[in-house]
């Protein structure tokens, strides 16, 4: 997996190489690559790497998308932190945005970071221009308000009043797992998957994106601040229904392995047309138990 710590390095210093080329607001730039620089797990980065990869296609092809859905995930989590929304003080182990450089610049800095993203990948020579009008296409989709926007405000809605278990997946189907899909499905055309390996590896993008947010919300009640690099119980402050809250610690627990052995079997059903072992990675980095 060398080669993917390789290319997550390329992309972030593709993201601040390109954040840097900023000569009218100094401010701007030192916010958007404050909140780069903190660091972060690089999931979504190398969801699009490892599937690459997995499709036998060149990482650096997917450097610019890597660093466009870092990009969006960054702006998401300045906003998401600000004194309106989740109202956080910690993140990646760092002072949020918004407690370092003000509300209004934070604000400022996650706009430019979502906008910029699309200038990342219209400027990769990389790419045929078919190619970034489909990625730009999938991103912006998802980030937007067939995705991750929709499901924020499924979000915060559902803080003032009960939600169903349906209503929760969805919320999680959107607010999280939307960009995580896309990860997948940018990286299927940037590799020139076939029709029938897209169609599942999407599957298995789908149970990934559960996953994430099922270890997330076990992770706010059983971790601690030192590992998390947050505040840990803002779910339970916010009143926020989560997988915990629904199912218990315990039954969470059996719901991340019933979805983790079906993303397996995904894997397992094309493993004669693709290499799985990077996608396989994925899931044992995601990997808790009691």
């Amino acid at each position: 997996m060398n080669d993917i710590k390789q290319s997550l390095d390329a992309v972030e210093q593709l993201i601040i190489t390109h954040l840097k080329n900023n000569d009218i607001s100094e401010t701007i730039k030192r916010a958007s690559i404050y909140s780069i620089e903190a660091g972060g797990k690089r999931f979504r980065p190398t969801m699009v790497l490892s599937t690459l990869k997995a499709l036998g296609f060149p990482l650096e092809h997917g450097h610019s998308t890597a660093a466009a859905i870092e990009m969006i995930h960054t702006y998401s989590l300045i906003h998401d932190d600000l004194p309106a929304m989740d109202d956080d003080d910690l993140r990646r182990g760092q002072p949020t945005n918004h407690k370092v450089f003000g509300e209004a610049t934070a604000i400022l800095a996650g706009d430019n970071l979502l906008t910029e993203s699309a200038r990342v990948v219209i400027s990769d020579d990389n790419l045929a221009d078919d190619k970034k009008i489909k990625v730009l296409g999938i991103l912006l989709k998802n980030a937007g308000q067939e995705g991750m926007i929709s499901g924020q405000m499924l979000d915060i809605e559902g803080e003032t009043s009960p939600i169903t278990l349906d209503e929760l997946a969805q919320i999680h189907n959107y607010k999280t797992g939307a960009l995580i899909r896309a990860c997948v499905e940018m990286a299927c055309i940037i590799g020139e998957a076939s029709d029938d390996v897209t169609n599942i590896l999407n599957r298995y993008a789908k149970e990934v994106g559960v996953l994430f947010q099922i270890r997330d919300d076990i992770l706010d009640v059983v971790s601690n601040v030192e590992e998390l690099g947050k505040n840990i119980g803002s779910d339970a402050s916010n009143n926020k229904t989560t997988y915990v809250s629904e199912y218990g610690l315990e039954g969470a627990y059996e719901q991340f392995d019933t979805l983790y052995d079906t993303a397996m079997d995904h894997l397992k059903s094309i493993e004669t047309l693709i290499s799985i072992e990077p996608l396989v990675a994925i899931l044992e980095k995601l990997k808790i138990s009691l």
